[in-house]
């Protein structure tokens, strides 16, 4: 009998890692989703209220304060909780090591810079450069 099935499930387990390690990821994935849905319903009715709107009509929508932070706000939570739910997928599914850590890199890059373009358009509009 081989040593590793003598081993009770715990003893298995010691030296694999903290279960600790997975609640901050878990939390922030809550946290962003949460943050999500009043955005996203404020964003969809603001989009449903300018149907039609020509662009001048737009970017004096986001001249104000409010839909520029609202709309920054939802870039960063989107794109935050994307990379997340992202990652454990990667994680999860991803069974090469090497693979797994350049598709890591790879998504988290384009969550940001995706984000950044986002971000910079919107100031763009609302501050009128």
């Amino acid at each position: 009998m081989a040593p590793s099935r003598m081993r009770s499930p715990l003893g298995r387990a010691i030296g694999l890692g903290s279960a600790k390690d997975g609640v901050e990821h878990w939390w922030a994935q809550r946290v962003t989703a949460i943050a999500l849905v009043p955005l996203t319903v404020w964003f969809v009715v603001a989009i449903i209220g300018l149907a039609g709107a020509d662009r001048a009509l737009f970017v004096d929508w986001v001249h104000h304060p409010l839909p520029a932070l609202l709309l920054v706000l939802l870039l960063i939570a989107t794109f935050y909780h994307g990379a997340l739910g992202l990652q454990v997928v990667i994680e999860d599914y991803v069974g090469n090591e090497t693979l797994r850590f350049g598709l890591l890199i790879v998504m988290r890059l384009a969550a940001i810079v995706f984000a950044a373009r986002g971000i910079f358009a919107v100031l763009k509009l609302s501050l009128g450069a």
